[in-house]
């Protein structure tokens, strides 16, 4: 099934609060300015990584997806975990929504 908002949204809360709050921050500390809030980077997200065909990719479950911020935009980079081999891999790192 593919990825929506809410998937993403867990996904960055399994992470850890650090990873929420800086998707927040990233959001409210540029006021009166607005960078998209983090509803809309987690839609983004789950579009980009359905047009990567992870969505629907039975192989392959969302472990965690991890934000940084890098001022004026934020990285973030999904852990995937391989259900055949067991193994994880990252995506490469995505910086945008400025």
């Amino acid at each position: 099934m593919a990825f929506n908002r809410e998937d993403i949204r867990e996904s960055i809360e399994r992470a850890g609060d650090k990873h929420w709050e800086a998707l927040v921050r990233h959001h409210t500390d540029v006021y009166p300015e607005s960078n998209p809030t983090p509803g809309d980077v987690c839609r983004a997200e789950a579009a980009r990584l359905n047009d990567l065909s992870l969505g629907d990719n039975p192989n392959v479950e969302l472990v965690e997806s991890r934000v940084e911020r890098l001022p004026p935009a934020v990285r973030l980079t999904h852990v995937f975990k391989d259900r055949g081999k067991g193994d994880q891999f990252e995506t490469e790192p995505f910086s945008n929504y400025e």
